[in-house]
């Protein structure tokens, strides 16, 4: 059996200069990484407030969209983590979807009551926080000419 346990100096490595830069680059990056976890968690409960808030019954059409935004969010919560670099360009997208959830309940549904209003008024207002915090971290960390 091979002994892997002893391993060379990486400085000897082609493309060590590479490496370190890339490395330094993505960790830079990972101020927004707090954000991450609350966009993710945000996103579920959009997916899952019809069925805590109850208004499966009184508002299907409503409940469909916020199950998809609830998805969607969590999807951009994914990808900020698994792709920082590319992805952090999307914050401006959760900007938009959280004006569109504050404005949703008159648009998609019919006659809201005030929970579900204040349900997706807060859920949006959160979504354009994290959105424009993820969009300012990330234009504070990307790295200037």
């Amino acid at each position: 059996m091979a002994n892997v346990s002893h391993r060379g100096d990486m400085t000897t490595h082609p493309d060590v200069s590479e490496m370190r830069a890339r490395y330094a680059r993505m960790l830079g990056g990972r101020d927004v990484a707090l954000v991450d976890g609350p966009v993710f968690l945000l996103g579920l409960y959009c997916a899952a407030s019809p069925w805590i808030v109850h208004y499966t019954a009184s508002q299907p059409a409503l409940m469909t969209h916020n199950l998809i935004m609830g998805i969607a969010i969590g999807l951009l919560a994914l990808g900020f983590t698994r792709a920082p670099e590319r992805m952090y360009g999307l914050s401006w997208a959760m900007c938009a979807m959280g004006v569109w959830l504050i404005i949703a309940p008159w648009i998609v549904g019919s006659g809201p009551d005030k929970g579900v209003i204040i349900n997706n008024v807060v859920i949006g207002a959160l979504a354009l926080l994290l959105g424009l915090l993820c969009a300012g971290t990330a234009a504070k960390s990307t790295p200037r000419p």
